[in-house]
């Protein structure tokens, strides 16, 4: 383990909503690239991350899969709009706005639960939310095709 985050934990200090709010708000930004490096002391070497596209294991693959989003994004803002924690678990809803390069701005909706382990690290990430539903929605044609194709196969 690296010293910052022997220093975080060290106490084995609850990791609390107002925690997450306060370092997770200071992630996102409006007007440019995100930055996550203040918030990976918060997580085990042994995090796993899963959300519907991938499934990363361990700090420094979930570092660099966070370091290609900052590079893909113009911008990336979320807005927590609920926050709940019981011992070990803490779950959110969220609105993510993202602007990448060549596109205008879309609202991703979805939500994550984080894991906590008993250092008061995140040891799971879950990231739960319909990409291609949101980014779909925002394109005329596309939206009537696939929401067919989801009520006619899922529905």
């Amino acid at each position: 383990m690296n010293k910052e985050i022997n220093e975080l934990t060290k106490n084995n200090e609850k990791l609390t909503v107002e925690t997450i709010l306060t370092q997770w708000s200071k992630t996102y930004n409006p007007d440019g690239k995100p930055d996550w490096s203040h918030i990976f002391p918060y997580y085990a070497d042994e995090i796993v991350f899963q959300d519907s596209i991938q499934r990363i294991e361990g700090i420094e693959k979930f570092q660099a899969m966070c370091n290609r989003l900052t590079k893909r994004c113009k911008s990336l803002v979320m807005d927590i709009n609920h926050i709940i924690q019981d011992d070990q678990t803490v779950f959110m809803e969220w609105k993510m706005t993202m602007s990448f390069r060549f596109f205008p701005k879309k609202p991703i909706f979805g939500s994550t639960r984080l894991t906590i382990n008993d250092n008061q690290q995140i040891i799971e990430q879950r990231d739960y939310y319909d990409l291609w539903g949101d980014i779909y929605d925002g394109i005329p044609i596309w939206r009537r095709i696939y929401r067919w194709f989801m009520r006619t196969f899922f529905g």
